[in-house]
């Protein structure tokens, strides 16, 4: 059977890729992001069901960047914050995931979750237990992406009646 090019051969079927993404090419939905996130709040908990140890959400949503290497990656954030709009002001890195380690904006110290290239993003906030899900699928090439991801937390942040 011939394969063309894109991995799909002439009877329609696929081939593994050469190199396979970890987080490249992943597509799921607005309640799956929630879900998951919830069950990252929940310590690894799906309603009365285990997915993970309450150790690996543990390991999953606490930094992991030793001292030296926190401090430099908070001072490149703040340098370029006014590049970014405030996206990457987190801080530290779990396995897997962005972690808050300090206070750049309305988002407490313990959020976690990620921003994707396609202007997504997603976090999940211990302190207030709410996950926020932006799904813009725009990309990230041009300011407007960023602007809208900063306006997206700021108004969610914003509309929390503490």
């Amino acid at each position: 059977m011939r394969r063309g090019t894109n991995g799909f051969s002439e009877a329609g079927l696929c081939k593994p890729p050469a190199f396979p993404s970890g987080g490249g090419g992943l597509d799921s939905t607005v309640d799956d992001y929630h879900a998951y996130f919830r069950m990252l709040l929940n310590h690894g908990m799906h309603g009365a069901q285990r997915i993970l140890s309450r150790p690996s959400v543990e390991l999953m949503t606490t930094n992991r960047l030793p001292s030296e290497q926190l401090t430099a990656r908070e001072a490149v954030a703040r340098n370029l914050v006014h590049l970014s709009y405030g996206l990457g002001q987190h801080g530290g890195w779990g396995f897997g995931m962005a972690v808050r380690t300090y206070r750049g904006d309305f988002a407490p110290i313990g959020q976690f979750g990620w921003d994707g290239g396609a202007g997504t993003t997603t976090y999940a906030d211990p302190h207030n237990q709410l996950v926020g899900i932006l799904l813009t699928q725009t990309g990230m090439s041009t300011p407007d992406s960023a602007r809208v991801i900063h306006d997206f937390w700021t108004a969610l942040y914003q509309a929390i009646d503490a």
